[in-house]
């Protein structure tokens, strides 16, 4: 299914009545006014999401820095913004649907079929001149009932291995996946294997995703191909989630490895590769290759 939806198509939907959830999804890698930014400005409507405390559990350093809620968890927070069985969600940011990309992901992993992202965002919503409503949205609870498992996941034993028999994304910026720079987490590098695939790159200028044909060719040139299971990282598996809505516009499956390398990193016994290469694959001790006993689902 396309993730994308663009602002004529919202723009109709709403007029048409159909019930519509849309989720601020404001959030930036150190930026913390995420709330702040969405009561200054947001589609008419819509309901603030927190990704730090609901689309994420407690981090652990073990575990990552966005480990992913218990699905009990995740159910709970959906009815707060007011979703029920049958309704279509718009997600998005103000960043390229960068972070928003993580409540389409999991909204889909749930089980839940209608979700979307706007394409462009909050500027391709102003691009359009409509308007912006300010202050807080609190919404009737909803009905809607998820679970967990309609995609692929990784552990960290799967990802060590993944690259033996397909390919592993790495969505973090180059300088990030070569080891020139790691502001965040306790090693700098890549898992060994994995390959360098930008998440920015999946955009234009104004922030939309690049036609599906330009990203199939973007992900051809990967190495990406039918009959070769695909897999995503990145920090801590919240642009891997962008990564993924790419793939998937381009008409390509890709697990996602939710832990990233903030759990990675964080595991001494772990390998880490530096440079512009993938690395020779290391097999972590009991690991398994794709689609064995170290591809779970949360």
């Amino acid at each position: 299914m396309n993730p994308l939806m663009d602002v004529s198509r919202l723009r109709n939907l709403l007029a048409d009545g159909r019930r519509t959830v849309l989720l601020d999804v404001r959030w930036a890698l150190g930026d913390p006014h995420g709330r702040e930014h969405y009561l200054a400005g947001h589609l008419p409507g819509a309901v603030f999401v927190d990704l730090a405390a609901e689309l994420a559990a407690h981090a652990e350093p073990r575990r990552g820095r966005h480990p992913l809620p218990a699905p009990a968890d995740f159910q709970a927070a959906a009815r707060r913004w007011g979703i029920n069985d049958g309704d279509v969600v718009v997600a998005y940011d103000d960043t390229g649907n960068m972070a928003a990309a993580r409540a389409w992901w999991m909204l889909r992993h749930a089980g839940f079929p209608e979700a979307y992202l706007l394409d462009g965002g909050l500027a391709a919503w102003r691009a359009a001149d409509l308007p912006v409503e300010q202050g807080a949205v609190q919404p009737r609870p909803g009905n809607v009932t998820l679970a967990a498992g309609a995609l692929d996941v990784l552990d960290a034993a799967a990802a060590a291995t993944w690259a033996d028999g397909g390919l592993l994304l790495d969505a973090r910026a180059g300088e990030r996946y070569r080891g020139e720079v790691e502001p965040v987490d306790p090693r700098a590098g890549h898992i060994p294997g994995a390959v360098s695939a930008p998440t920015a790159e999946n955009l234009d200028s104004s922030g939309r995703f690049l036609p599906a044909s330009e990203l199939r060719a973007r992900f051809r040139d990967l190495g990406v191909r039918e009959g070769i299971p695909v897999a995503v990282y990145c920090g801590s598996g919240v642009t891997a989630a962008h990564q993924v809505a790419a793939l998937a516009a381009a008409g390509y499956e890709a697990a996602l490895y939710p832990g990233s390398f903030s759990e990675w990193s964080n595991h001494p016994d772990l390998p880490v590769a530096t440079g512009p290469e993938p690395g020779r694959p290391a097999p972590v001790p009991g690991g398994n290759a794709p689609g064995g006993e170290g591809t779970v689902a949360l």
